[in-house]
């Protein structure tokens, strides 16, 4: 009967106007910032991570995380076109919900697709302003394209809001100039 449910979620076109808004997790994630920025090092900052992980990826509704679980799994499996299908599903379904831009952003860019990843992290961080996630991928997809002093821009605001990021160590890479340096003993 679940599977039969699932399919059901999965096979019928869902409308924008029936998903409802996405679970307000600010204070939370607001926690979870000032909890990172006080980790001493990656170790105690890694927990952190993952418990906002798990914020940004609750999904509105049990169809939103139906959508969102199946293109993850597919993208895990390297099924890259059905995890953009079912992410292009999750946008068109619950617009104002940031992870499916994220998730879709994520393909894009593994296929080395960074415009459209660009696009799509831009409205993420639109949605929501402190994801990590989308700031480092929006900082990898700029200095993919070259585009260092945007790459570098989005590097900072992300370390900002998380110093233990492994994406840290690109500021000492000398292309990418500037003055913020990674922080931490372990470079």
């Amino acid at each position: 009967m679940r599977a039969l449910l699932l399919y059901l979620l999965l096979a019928t076109p869902l409308r924008a106007e029936s998903c409802p808004e996405a679970p307000d997790h600010s204070v939370a994630l607001a926690e979870l910032v000032e909890a990172v920025r006080a980790a001493p090092n990656e170790m105690h900052a890694a927990p952190l991570n993952t418990q906002m992980w798990e914020l940004w990826t609750d999904a509105p509704d049990a169809a939103a995380q139906a959508i969102l679980d199946s293109g993850m799994r597919k993208r895990g499996s390297f099924d890259l076109l059905g995890a953009r299908a079912e992410f292009d599903r999750l946008v068109a379904y619950c617009p104002d919900y940031a992870e499916g831009y994220n998730q879709r952003a994520f393909v894009n860019f593994i296929r080395q697709d960074y415009e459209p990843a660009i696009a799509d992290l831009t409205r993420a961080l639109a949605l929501s302003p402190t994801h990590t996630g989308a700031l480092t991928g929006r900082a990898l997809s700029y200095y993919a394209l070259g585009r260092l002093a945007e790459a570098r821009a989005d590097l900072e605001v992300a370390l900002g809001l998380n110093p233990w990021l492994p994406e840290r160590h690109m500021l000492a890479d000398p292309n990418m100039k500037g003055t913020a340096t990674p922080k931490g003993d372990d470079l």
